[in-house]
Parts: C-alpha cells; sequence; structure tokens
C-alpha cells in the first residue's frame, strides 16, 4: 500500500504519479517578491486563498505580510477558521438564510480569536438578510460593497447605487461598513500591457465616481479592495486602491505567463506543477498518465516544463505530449496547469520539493483543507 507520509525526505523522483508538487524555492522567492511590492508601495496585501485552498500556506502568507485573506465561499472561510487563519473577506455575496447562520457563527469564532470576518454584498435584499443574520451575535462584521467595475458578474452599477447600502449598513449595530470591492476578473488577462492598463484606467474611474457619490452623502470610504495577478500595479499605482487581492502569484499557472509582462509588476515564476510519466510511446507521440483528472482545463491545456513538447488532452487519465523528439516509457513529464485554483482543487494534498524539481528531496505535505468547500 502506497503511504503519502512514506515520501517524505525521499527524492523528486520517488514521487508517484500523477501528484500535484511545489517547488517550495520558487514559491518562497514569488511569496517575498509580492510583500516586497507592497510594502514598498504602500498597500496591504489580502491574497485569494481560493488559489491554494491551504490553511498553512494562508498562515505562510499573513507571516509575510498579508494582513488576512480572501476566499469566495463560506466553506472555505469555515475550513481556514477551524485551522487559525483569524482574518477572513469573503469576497462574494452570501445569500441562503442557512449559510448566513454559518456567516454569523464564523464571525463570533473569529472575533474571539482576535480576528474579523468581512464579506460582499451588491443588493439591499442581500444586506437586510446579512443583517437579520447578525442581529443579536455581539459581534461585528465588516461589509464591503461591491461594484461592477467591467466584469459582468457581480456587483452594483458604480455611482450613487452605493449610497443607499452604505445608509443601511449604518443602521445595524453588528455591521460596519469596510469600503468598496472592485475587482474585474476578465482584465487579469488581457494578454497585453496596453489592454490591462486601460481596463483598469475604466475600473479607477468608476471607483473614483463611486467615492465621490458616498462622500457627497457623508460616508467617507475606509478602503477600496482588489486587484489580481495580472494588473495588481496598476492598482497601486492609482492611489484608489488600498489592499491587493492577487492570488495566483504564489504558484503562477500557464494561463498567467502568456500574459505579456508589465515591467512595473515583479517577475514570478512557476511554482506548481503536476508530475506524471510516460506510460505507452508509439512512432508519433508519447501518453502521460495525467488527464484532465489531474489538472483543469477551463484555462486552456498545460504546458511541458523544460521539454520541447505540446500537451493534447487524451481524457480523463491520458495525456498525449508530442514533439520532435519523445520521451521514453517511464520517463518523467513536468506539467504547468493552465489555471492553478481549478486544478489544486482536484487533490488532497500538495507535495513540497526542496532543491529543484529534479534532484530535490520532499519536504512537506501541504493539505488542501478547503478541497470541495464549495458552499
Amino acid at each position: 500500500m502506497y503511504l503519502l507520509s512514506d515520501i517524505l525526505g525521499r527524492p523528486a523522483a520517488d514521487i508517484d504519479t500523477p501528484a500535484l508538487v511545489i517547488d517550495l524555492d520558487a514559491m518562497e522567492r514569488n511569496l517575498a517578491r509580492m510583500a516586497a511590492f507592497a510594502a514598498q508601495h504602500g498597500v496591504k496585501l489580502r491574497p485569494h486563498a481560493k488559489m491554494h485552498k491551504s490553511a498553512a500556506l494562508a498562515k505562510l502568507q499573513m507571516a509575510h505580510g498579508a494582513v488576512g485573506v480572501c476566499v469566495q465561499k463560506t466553506a472555505e472561510a469555515e475550513a481556514l477558521a477551524a485551522l487559525g487563519v483569524s482574518n477572513i473577506y469573503i469576497s462574494n455575496e452570501v445569500v441562503s438564510p442557512f449559510k448566513l447562520k454559518r456567516v454569523a457563527a464564523l464571525a463570533r469564532e473569529l472575533e474571539a480569536l482576535g480576528g474579523q470576518l468581512a464579506i460582499a454584498v451588491d443588493s439591499p435584499e442581500g444586506l437586510w438578510r446579512l443583517a437579520q443574520a447578525m442581529h443579536g451575535q455581539h459581534c461585528i462584521v465588516r461589509v464591503f460593497i461591491e461594484l461592477d467595475v467591467g466584469h459582468g458578474r457581480c456587483g452594483l452599477a458604480p455611482g450613487v447605487a452605493a449610497v443607499p447600502l452604505a445608509a443601511e449598513i449604518a443602521r445595524h449595530a453588528a455591521l460596519k461598513f469596510g469600503g468598496l470591492q472592485a475587482y474585474h476578473g476578465r482584465a487579469q488577462h488581457f494578454r497585453t500591457v496596453v489592454e490591462r492598463r486601460e481596463g483598469i484606467a475604466l475600473v479607477i474611474a468608476h471607483v473614483e465616481a463611486t467615492k465621490e457619490a458616498l462622500q457627497a452623502a457623508g460616508f467617507e470610504v475606509p478602503l477600496v479592495t482588489g486587484a489580481g495577478t495580472g494588473t495588481f500595479a496598476l492598482e497601486a499605482a492609482s492611489g484608489v486602491y488600498g489592499e491587493l487581492q492577487a492570488g495566483s502569484y504564489l504558484f503562477m499557472d500557464r494561463d498567467y505567463a502568456d500574459n505579456e509582462a508589465d515591467p512595473a509588476q515583479p517577475v514570478f515564476e512557476h511554482a506548481l506543477f503536476v508530475k506524471s510519466q510516460v506510460m505507452s510511446v508509439s512512432a508519433s507521440h508519447a501518453v502521460v498518465d495525467a488527464g484532465h483528472k489531474s489538472h483543469a482545463i477551463d484555462s486552456g491545456l498545460p504546458a511541458v516544463h523544460g521539454l520541447a513538447l505540446d500537451y493534447s488532452n487524451g481524457g480523463d487519465e491520458h495525456g498525449i505530449v508530442r514533439g520532435a523528439v519523445l520521451p521514453a516509457l517511464g520517463d518523467t513529464v513536468w506539467l504547468i496547469p493552465g489555471h492553478c485554483d481549478p486544478t489544486v482543487n482536484l487533490h488532497d494534498h500538495l507535495l513540497g520539493v526542496r532543491g529543484g524539481l529534479q534532484h530535490g528531496t520532499v519536504e512537506q505535505i501541504i493539505k488542501v483543507d478547503a478541497r470541495g468547500a464549495l458552499t
């Protein structure tokens, strides 16, 4: 029987396949570069833990200067809080009465730990439901008004629509106006620097119009939060944003690497890999044992690391690689996932390797604590 614990201290070559592997050295360089950027630009960092879903990695980010983490689901927040992550922002709307009872309980739990819970709202009805759930709880949840700044997903229209929500927040003792949630997810993957700059310029105009409307009505905006790995330097330079929510920088998937590099941003390295093994070879191609059950394909197929090979989809359990020189039966092929977040959610554990993928050793087994936390 294969026991995961047996791999600790063993060479990376001994990791059974397919497996999700972190290059710890690369990840720590990414961690340090983002922390230094935030400190240099005087902005807070609240990385998205929905990317790694790990309490250990959330705590590592907070130990390196992050003020807390974001999540998108109540269950993600609960999983991380249960393991001691005490400052959590659910940067999403929660409207189910059952879930809101869980939100209220989580707010009490985090406040008892000396931390805090925040949540986003984008409608009067959603805010009323939150207020009802928090009534009589003797704790406070910070509330961010979410704006649709171009993504076309959740959020109020920018401008005066935020004023009634801010007024309603002020009526409830258990709610505190935290500021504005302004995240443009699609802009993270605009391929050119010019496209991203133009996209975020519109975002900033929307945020400024909303701040002006709120200030005219007597409401100061304590914080504007948002940004992602594709654009965070633009939000940081705006003078409008006080907090960055970038998350993928820690692992840096293939899709983000396809963006034209912005010289204003640090360079991040690939740190997340699927280790696979060649299981069949023919004259035209080789087959590896990592199909799309081991990596997400919503942002495209993985890239092959370090070899002149193209990966194509072979189904659930197989990947097809082609190139002028094919790997041999039994060879290792390292894959760079197209999208790190849903790839991580396919695995129970991450294996942390120190000293490089080729010659390093397995130093850590990191549990994906919030795997499948969808509610």
